[in-house]
């Protein structure tokens, strides 16, 4: 074998073996969404509980469904910035509940609304009733940053919710997760509801074909190469 065909021998597998490092390892994060959507599912799914039910660790608690009810603090809701639905730009509203015999509040994710920068709206039209009966999930915060530090000109306005730095804002403890509310928006002030994820496998597996598609290529080429010269 001639010197260049050794140099493009190592220099094909090379390539193969690198496409199929990839392939396994789409292959490997198909299999983590695979496991993830199943616990998903299984909470999802799962009979609704009261708040007060819930495990203590929110990492089991999260996805869960839940009964909330209470008395909403619109005086001290707050805004979740930059979230994007349908490909408009808008905010979500969290507004705190206060629960009978409870110290501690609740946050529950009332819904979007467009806003034109993703950052500003005027929360006044999408007042709801003060008092809530609904249901919803669990959502738990980030625990690891960056959390970008409130704009001054907005302080109830947050990128991310840092629930250490939300403590600050309220006058009364807030619980270490959220809800989020999935009650059909029926009342004229109610703004639409945040849409659970879906739960598909994601990308990953056509990744995993084209990048062993890839690497056959490689091997095929050189093959046909070598036959040929």
């Amino acid at each position: 074998m001639t010197p260049r065909k050794w140099i493009l021998s190592v220099l094909a597998i090379s390539i193969a073996i690198a496409c199929i490092s990839l392939g396994c390892w789409q292959i490997r994060r198909l299999w983590a969404r695979q496991k993830a959507n199943d616990i998903v599912a299984a909470r999802r799914f799962a009979p609704e509980v009261e708040l007060d039910s819930l495990p203590r660790d929110t990492a089991a608690a999260h996805f869960r469904r839940v009964h909330v009810r209470g008395i909403y603090d619109h005086a001290q809701e707050i805004i979740y910035t930059l979230r994007g639905r349908n490909g408009s730009p808008g905010v979500n509203i969290l507004t705190p509940l206060l629960r009978a015999r409870k110290d501690t509040a609740v946050l529950v994710n009332r819904g979007w609304v467009y806003s034109a920068d993703g950052t500003t709206i005027d929360t006044q039209p999408w007042k709801e009733a003060d008092t809530l009966n609904g249901h919803g999930f669990v959502e738990t915060f980030p625990t690891q940053g960056p959390f970008p530090p409130p704009n001054p000109a907005r302080p109830r306005s947050f990128r991310r919710l840092d629930r250490s730095a939300l403590s600050k804002d309220f006058s009364y403890p807030i619980a270490n997760y959220y809800v989020v509310l999935t009650d059909s928006a029926t009342s004229p002030s109610a703004p639409p509801r945040v849409e659970e994820a879906p739960l598909d496998e994601g990308p990953h597996r056509n990744y995993a074909i084209q990048w062993f598609s890839f690497a056959a290529i490689s091997i095929v080429g050189l093959g046909i190469f070598i036959r040929r010269t």
